[in-house]
């Protein structure tokens, strides 16, 4: 190989990894754990680049040299809102274990313990669900599974394309139900708890009109609560794990 055709193919190697890191740069962004806002930008930055550096060996080639400005503005545009999306769509079961949290906090009377403690403001229960989470995802593998996601990205929606508006609008909304959904199936026991001491503080009050029930009551509630937690946490944490992977080994959602 020549010195020409060796710097040809490292200008097209370059302009290659700027195409590939825009995507990725906009999903690491948002993306959970590695795109938190606990994580300094410099860290967030350099896990980009390597991120890139995984994903991009695996794409087709996509500039065969320097691209012309509206080529290079048309790739700024497409692939920093398909970063986005498929970001956000795994941001969104950090948002279902948040909700998960918030739910379960306000059934059991904990809702304002250490709410604002946080920069995202969370419920305690909702903040340990989601470092709980996040540490079970990262300790399995999470920097594998998002690589490959990475790369499948781009056969879901290729490079340089901008996506159906209509479609996209479909699969973002069914991405938040899903998630609604598994936050609420999450917060199940805690609601049950919440109906079943409800109902039985009513019975109580309307047998003893005398008696003080909402001070009797809210220990009892937060302790049951407590409780619950602990011994349901384990099986939440389950249930959304193997959700995740399943949206990560299928990102269309696929019966």
């Amino acid at each position: 190989m020549t010195l020409a055709e060796a710097a040809g193919v490292a200008e097209a190697t370059f302009w290659h990894s700027v195409a590939v890191f825009l995507r990725v740069g906009a999903a690491m962004a948002v993306l959970p754990a590695f795109g938190s806002q606990s994580v300094p930008l410099r860290i967030r930055a350099v896990a980009a680049i390597a991120f890139t550096a995984v994903v991009a060996p695996a794409v087709p080639p996509l500039f065969a040299g320097p691209p012309d400005l509206p080529r290079l503005v048309r790739f700024l545009a497409t692939e920093t809102l398909a970063g986005l999306a498929f970001g956000l769509a795994l941001r969104l079961f950090v948002l279902a274990l948040q909700t998960a949290g918030a739910i379960a906090a306000n059934a059991i009377s904990l809702a304002q313990l250490l709410g604002g403690a946080q920069p995202e403001p969370t419920p305690a229960i909702g903040h340990v669900l989601v470092l709980a989470g996040l540490a079970i995802a990262v300790s399995a593998g999470l920097h594998v599974r998002l690589a490959e996601y990475l790369v499948h990205s781009y056969a879901l929606l290729p490079a340089g394309g901008f996506p159906d508006a209509a479609a996209m609008a479909g699969w973002g909304s069914s991405q938040v139900a899903k998630a609604f959904a598994l936050a609420f199936s999450l917060a199940a026991p805690f609601l049950i708890l919440s109906l079943l001491y409800n109902l039985t503080l009513g019975a109580i009050s309307k047998a003893m009109p005398q008696l003080m029930v909402a001070f009797v009551g809210a220990p009892v509630i937060t302790l049951g609560g407590l409780a619950l937690f602990a011994l349901a946490a384990p099986l939440m944490l389950t249930i959304w794990h193997e959700a995740l992977l399943a949206y990560l080994a299928d990102p269309r959602g696929t019966p």
